[in-house]
């Protein structure tokens, strides 16, 4: 499974970079396989131990902050693993050609 989340303090400054530092330590600790994006945080697991992860995230954002929006893409394909990188493959191998990352 896949999940993409964004956890962030809503009313918070504007540079949110120590916040999001925070959930990154977390996210980076967990073992699981995990990617940065400026917009959002993808992570491939299981349901229990990705939903663990993100309430974790979640509630260390609670600490410091009265309000906090979450936000959760699941993309659950049955039997599937190696998603977080297979995916852009798969698109690969149809353009014959890597994409810029």
């Amino acid at each position: 499974m896949l999940a993409q989340f964004t956890v962030f303090p809503v009313g918070a400054k504007e540079s949110l970079s120590k916040d999001v530092a925070k959930s990154l330590d977390i996210i980076d600790k967990s073992g699981l396989s995990y990617k940065f994006t400026p917009m959002a945080t993808i992570v491939e697991g299981e349901w229990d131990e990705i939903m663990a992860l993100i309430k974790r995230c979640h509630e260390t954002m609670r600490e410091s902050h009265n309000r906090i929006y979450t936000s959760i893409v699941i993309d659950d394909r049955k039997g599937a693993k190696n998603r977080l990188t297979g995916k852009t493959e798969a698109v690969e191998k149809v353009l014959n050609r890597k994409l810029h990352k």
